[in-house]
């Protein structure tokens, strides 16, 4: 296994057959994410047409957080056991993530976990650095612990910068019937329901926040990306009004995801340092970046939801890519930004801006992944 360099410049970049791939496969794979880019229809260029613009009720339409100028056009890279095998596209441009922001956050856990800063099953009321935060005073609150935020299955209760949980009630990520956005929907008690929930996310960011008191994109920066020799074009952006005090300074805390403006930019290539460390269990190079049992941790799946795991989409019964080992994960953002990650066969694939199916109402679930990673993988 081989680690890529620092900065842009540093990955070693091979033909596919010295990796043991069939260039064919490869060249069909990303033949088809070239001619099956996010339509703008999907994700417009100018990112207009995404939710903030959208709200039905004429009250939460506005962002909260930047958002980049434009998009870019479909990009990507795979590499094998650390080498670059393929890149087509602009793989070096600051582009948004959406929710790969939410595996960062596991990431940023993670680091936090291995020092002992928390434990997965405490309630989030009871760790000191919570003590003057009311955000789990309530009944439905309490009995939350880090494991359901993990998992998105806290099933938090309340109003965090100006958006309330129940704007996201019902969000129709990774479910199938059930009722629509927007529907009255009971709250359970955590840890029985997983709901795709960016308030809530929000909430746990603003919780790692206090539990480090130090901001996120410092903590992701010094302990994870900057030792992976990650650049630092990356961005990590909260919104406008989410500073906070922490420990009597004003922090901002980051989103994790850009459902209202905000969140993770960076380039495929920087992602890409994402991925493969996860690949090799939180290990880069001689250093260990996390640890191997959080990873292992991390990418188990959800009870309530076999797809899930800390912040990260697993192909548990192989239903979420079924031309991919089970073992398989992803980091996964709207658009169709991913970085996928196979164990199995020792490869990370980042993909930029695919379309989320060939059906023109994208009525199928990320059919357009499993079609590129079934192309890859025939050369394997």
């Amino acid at each position: 296994m081989q680690f890529p360099d620092a900065g842009d410049e540093g990955f070693e970049a091979v033909d596919p057959a010295d990796a043991g791939i069939d260039p064919d496969a490869v060249r069909d794979a990303v033949e088809f994410h070239l001619t099956h880019g996010t339509r703008p229809e999907q994700v417009a260029y100018d990112f207009s047409n995404q939710e903030p613009w959208d709200d039905s009720e004429g009250e939460l339409g506005y962002t909260l957080g930047p958002m980049p100028d434009r998009r870019g056009g479909p990009a990507g890279l795979v590499l094998k056991e650390g080498r670059l095998v393929a890149e087509w596209g602009d793989t070096r441009r600051v582009d948004h993530s959406f929710s790969v922001a939410k595996s960062f956050l596991s990431i940023v856990a993670g680091v936090a976990w291995d020092r002992g800063l928390f434990e997965l099953d405490e309630r989030v009321a009871d760790h000191p650095s919570h003590a003057d935060d009311d955000g789990f005073a309530s009944e439905q609150n309490a009995p939350i612990t880090w494991r359901h935020l993990l998992e998105q299955t806290s099933e938090w209760e309340g109003t965090l910068f100006d958006r309330p949980d129940s704007i996201d009630r019902n969000r129709g990520v990774g479910k199938t019937g059930g009722p629509a956005k927007g529907e009255h929907r009971d709250l359970e008690a955590p840890g029985t329901h997983w709901e795709y929930n960016d308030v809530r996310i929000n909430r746990l960011a603003l919780s790692l926040l206090r539990l480090w008191a130090k901001p996120l994109p410092c903590v992701l920066a010094h302990e994870v990306l900057d030792p992976a020799g990650a650049t630092r074009t990356w961005e990590w952006h909260g919104y406008h009004n989410s500073d906070v005090a922490v420990e009597g300074r004003t922090m901002r805390s980051v989103s994790g995801g850009g459902h209202w403006g905000g969140g993770v930019w960076g380039s495929a290539r920087d992602l890409a340092r994402a991925g493969h460390l996860l690949l090799n269990d939180g290990r880069w190079g001689d250093d260990r970046l996390l640890s191997e049992e959080w990873v292992e941790r991390a990418t188990d799946p959800c009870e309530v939801n076999p797809n899930y795991g800390f912040l990260l989409w697993l192909n548990t019964n192989r239903t979420l890519w079924p031309s991919a080992p089970a073992s398989a994960y992803a980091m996964l953002g709207h658009g169709q930004n991913v970085v996928w990650v196979d164990p199995e066969h020792d490869l990370v694939v980042v993909l930029r801006w695919l379309a989320l199916s060939e059906d023109r109402e994208g009525r199928d679930d990320l059919p357009n992944q499993d079609r590129f990673v079934r192309r890859l993988l025939a050369g394997v």
